[in-house]
Order: C-alpha cells, then structure tokens, then sequence
C-alpha cells in the first residue's frame, strides 16, 4: 500500500463510522433499530447516490478490496456472536411452542419463495436453476435474531412471555435457514472446492460437539466459572472463531457457517457474566468492523436503473417476504394456542431481517445466484420489513398482554429450584 491508499483507507473508515453512527440514532430516534440506519448509510455511500460519483471518488477499485477484507472479520464475528447468542436455556419451557411456530415461520415463506423464485427466473437467469429456487425461498424465510433481540430488549420485552418465545423461534429459524443454506452453498460450490472437501463437514462438526465443546467447558469453568473474560481467554475463543471460519471456507463452503457453528457449541454452562463479557466484547469489534460490511454491501446495491419492470419485482418480493412471514408466523400461533394479539405481534417481529438477511444475500451474490439488479432488489426488501417491525409492533402490541402458561412450561417451572 502506498501513502495514498493508506490515508484514503482510513478517512474511508472515519467516513462510514460517522455515517453509520449518525444514521443509526436517526433511526433509535424514530422508533427504528439502527441497523435500519446503518444499512441506508451502506446504500447512500453505493452508485445509487450521484450516479456513482461518491462511490468512485471515495471507494476506487484498489481501496475496496482492503475494505472487503476488514468486512469479511466482522461478519466472521458476527455470526459467531449470533451462535454465541442462541442460548439453549432459551428453549426451556418454551420447545413446543417455538418448535410449532417456527415451522409455520419457516415453511409458509419457503414455500412461497419457492414460486417467488420460479417467477425471478425468467428476467434473472441462471444455470443452478434448482439452488436459485430454493436460495429465494431461504432469502425470504430468515429472520434477524440478533435485531429481534434488540428490539426485545429496547421495549423491555425481553424477559416477557412474548419475548421468550420469539427468542425460542427465532433461534430455530435461524439454525435452520442456516444449515438449509450451507446445504445450498455445498451443492453449488462443490465442483469449485470438489464433493470431498464438502464431506469434510461431518467430521468436523463431530470434532467440534466431542473434543472442542469440552475443551470449552473446562477452559471457561475454570474456577467457579463466573469471573470476567480475561484477554487471553477472549483470545483464545477469537481465534477458535477465525480457524472454524477458515476451516468451512476451505472445504467450499463459506466461512460464516464456520465461525456460527464455533458460537453455537459455546457451552452454556460457563457463568451469566462470562458469557456477557465475550458477547460484549464481540459487539465492541464487530460495531466498528460491521460498518465495513454495509458500505461493502451498499456498494453492489444499483438502483439507477430501478423502472416498472423492477418495481413489480419489488412488490412480488415484499409481499411473498411479509405475507409469508407474517401470515405463516400468526397462522401457526394461533394454531399452537396463542391469543390473536400475542400472534400479531410474534409475527411482526419475525418479519425482520437486518444485517442476517444481508449476510445471506451476499453469499448468495459471491456463489453466483444472484445477479446484481436483484441482489439490489432483495437488500431494499430486507431493509423495509426490518423498518416495518417497529411500527407493527406498536400498533399490535403497546399494552402487556398476559400469555397463557402452557403445561409444559408450568412442568418445567415446577422442577426449577429458584437461586439463592
């Protein structure tokens, strides 16, 4: 790197944390995630804006590669601290229910994405037609854990009945959209890295759960499991995250399902504070690392060209994404035995996608599925039905309403001990 590359790469970061920063407490301040705003700020910064005048000026063609690189780090941490977050204590009580709901949540879109994506075909074609259907179907079934905890979190509903169980559902949506989608990415990418690195997953998932998930336990219990994470302890868990990335990258898959899958065996036994401490520290690096990623993203997102042809693509899009989505979600409620206001409002909330939905279009962009008139497409869908959660859920849910205790989580709070 020369010194003009250097200087134009750091006032490109000091740019996109200013922007990122900015628009993201617009965002709060309109009752909106700041995702939302962090997303717009990747847009604003891409050739939509200017006719690409700021894009080429700020981000030429030998600075974005650095840029992508520091991008590809965050979202390796990300998705670890998105397994790290799927707390398996958060089924407890709950795993009828979310089970339920989370297959009308997943297999209502999925289906209908499925004849989304035979629709998308005839003005986006590919030669992996069968991945290209199923890939759609999985774009429009996910749902952003780590958003729909925030948004818990921000209007103190998280510890609540609803919350519990939108975590719960969320947790399973998430592990099956991605294990659907490293599924997907197998079948494409195995002529590139060949079928036997892709059979290298079984064992390597056996070795995580049998050696390297207790080699966790005993590193992070170690005396009474409930001091703070040390430097090297964070190190040590860092770089367990990065090798696991490598590690499904190499065998042609991408290396998020790595680092997702080293966040998942994290055991939950270790101490509350040990493991809030790792999640904190993930969040203090990827929150100036994920800025990156939305710039990177935003800067694939065209919308110059954007006419009728695109606008009914749009709506086709957003309303299989949030028919199938919300209907599928409060079809299944209900069905499973909760009220109507209780459904409306799980729905809305796994209706949004966030960065999750952006992480996924862009392996589905990098393994050739997506062109770049519908990547554009599919990150403005994913950027409107986050927007739309917190309004719906205002409307749904803006007075606590009491969800009845089922059987299974009376058993389960009978056979508690409460703590000291």
């Amino acid at each position: 790197m020369n010194s003009h590359q250097v200087a134009l790469l750091l006032f490109d970061l000091a740019l996109i944390l200013v922007l990122a920063q900015g628009l993201g407490y617009l965002a709060t301040r309109i009752g909106q995630p700041p995702v939302v705003g962090e997303i717009l700020a990747g847009v604003l910064l891409g050739p939509t804006l200017l006719d690409g005048a700021v894009s080429d000026t700020l981000f030429p063609t030998d600075v974005r590669p650095l840029l992508s690189a520091m991008a590809d780090v965050g979202v390796t941490l990300f998705m670890f601290g998105v397994g790290l977050e799927i707390e398996r204590q958060a089924l407890r009580g709950r795993g009828r229910m979310a089970a339920a709901v989370s297959v009308g949540s997943t297999a209502v879109p999925f289906v209908l994405g499925t004849g989304l994506g035979f629709f998308l075909l005839r003005d986006h074609p590919t030669e992996q037609k069968a991945a290209f259907i199923v890939f759609i179907g999985l774009a429009v079934s996910v749902t952003a854990f780590p958003v729909l905890a925030r948004i818990l979190s921000d209007r103190g509903l998280a510890k609540s009945t609803l919350g519990g169980i939108a975590l719960a559902t969320a947790a399973l949506v998430d592990i099956v959209a991605w294990t659907a989608l490293a599924g997907v990415q197998a079948a494409v990418g195995s002529g590139h890295g060949g079928m036997w690195r892709v059979a290298l997953m079984i064992p390597f998932v056996l070795l995580l759960v049998l050696l390297v998930r207790p080699w966790l336990r005993r590193l992070m219990t170690r005396g009474d499991g409930r001091g703070p994470a040390t430097p090297w302890l964070l190190a040590q868990v860092l770089i367990g995250a990065l090798l696991c990335g490598a590690a499904t990258e190499f065998m042609g898959m991408h290396y998020i399902f790595g680092a997702f899958l080293f966040g998942l065996i994290v055991p939950a036994e270790c101490g509350d504070r040990l493991r809030g401490d790792l999640m904190q520290h993930t969040r203090n690096v990827t929150s100036v690392l994920l800025p990156v990623y939305f710039v990177v993203a935003g800067l694939k997102v065209d919308l110059r060209q954007f006419g009728w042809a695109e606008t009914t693509e749009l709506a086709a899009v957003l309303l299989v994404a949030v028919a199938g989505k919300f209907g599928g979600t409060y079809l299944a409620a209900r069905t499973a035995g909760l009220p109507g206001r209780p459904a409306t409002a799980l729905a809305a909330l796994m209706n949004t996608r966030g960065l999750t939905e952006l992480v996924i279009l862009g392996v589905g962009l990098q393994a050739g599925l997506l062109d770049g008139d519908l990547y554009s497409l599919l990150v403005v869908m994913a950027l409107v039905t986050t927007a739309m959660t917190g309004p719906l859920l205002t409307r749904t849910y803006a007075k606590p309403v009491v969800v009845p205790e089922t059987e299974e989580r009376r058993e389960t709070r009978r056979s508690v001990t409460p703590s000291a």
